[in-house]
């Protein structure tokens, strides 16, 4: 058995719920993966912009499943990026601005864009996740490549808002959870473990040979595709179902523990 890619979500897996990790220590096992001959890859639904600002030291270098798969980049060089169509954009929009308790993000690739009249609360912490973030008055004549949408709701109507959504739009959009109080809608079919897809496709890496976490909904597809599929102490119980494993909380550097096991070749990796 050879691991030859590790992929970790971010929220509520690789970050602490303070959004930090032990830089140090990863650095360290980034340098024995790189002799090991072990592909890193950030999987999230974040932005690009947002994820490389975590990794300075090795951006250049590694891969990045962004946007929930919507937007795949290795080395800097764009791999794949899905595209929404203007007609789907509009009828997407028309019917979220029926619905009461969210605010909208408009995800593209140059830019992330929101409405000027959401309240500063809300914009202060969309842009904790969007690094480029417009605000605009509406979302008529954006002229960008659009990946998805982001959705702040309220965390108690989240299962109910992920099904309204679901029988609106399920033609068009996938309704998934990221984490508190939040749903992306992703293309049908354009998810994380797609993204993981292309990279192993471009690598030559099975899915046996494969570590990846995750905590929230938009990981399950990835967790059922990786051979070693870890969900955190601090996944929710649908996620926990579907992983083979489970790693310690985020707080505890649960992530960095495994690939501690995965570099010495411990159990399950030996």
């Amino acid at each position: 058995m050879s691991i030859k890619l590790i992929a970790v979500d971010m929220d509520g897996t690789f970050l602490s719920d303070a959004k930090i990790y032990n830089r140090e220590r990863f650095l360290a096992q980034y340098q024995r993966m790189k002799q090991q001959g072990i592909r890193f890859v950030v999987a999230s639904g974040n932005q690009y912009y947002q994820l490389i600002s975590f990794f300075p030291e090795i951006a250049h270098e590694i891969a990045f499943v962004a946007e929930n798969g919507g937007w795949v980049v290795d080395a800097q060089e764009d791999v794949f990026n899905c595209s929404l169509s203007k007609a789907h954009f509009k009828a997407v929009v028309e019917h979220l601005q029926t619905l009461t308790d969210i605010e909208i993000i408009a995800c593209g690739k140059s830019s992330a864009y929101t409405l000027k009249q959401y309240d500063e609360a809300f914009k202060a912490i969309a842009a904790r996740y969007y690094h480029r973030l417009e605000e605009v008055d509406n979302f008529d004549n954006l002229d960008d490549t659009f990946l998805k949408f982001g959705l702040n709701v309220p965390d108690t109507l989240v299962p109910q808002m992920q099904q309204l959504l679901h029988t609106a739009l399920g033609d068009m959009m996938t309704a998934v959870t990221t984490g508190h109080g939040s749903i992306d809608l992703i293309i049908p079919g354009v998810h994380k473990a797609n993204g993981l897809r292309i990279l192993q496709a471009r690598w030559g890496i099975d899915d046996s040979d494969v570590v990846a976490f995750g905590d929230s909904g938009n990981d399950i597809e990835m967790l059922r595709q990786a051979g070693f599929s870890f969900a955190m102490s601090n996944a929710s119980e649908v996620v926990k179902a579907v992983a083979r494993f489970e790693a310690p909380l985020n707080n505890d550097e649960g992530v960095l523990g495994i690939i501690d096991k995965v570099l010495n070749r411990e159990a399950p990796f030996n």
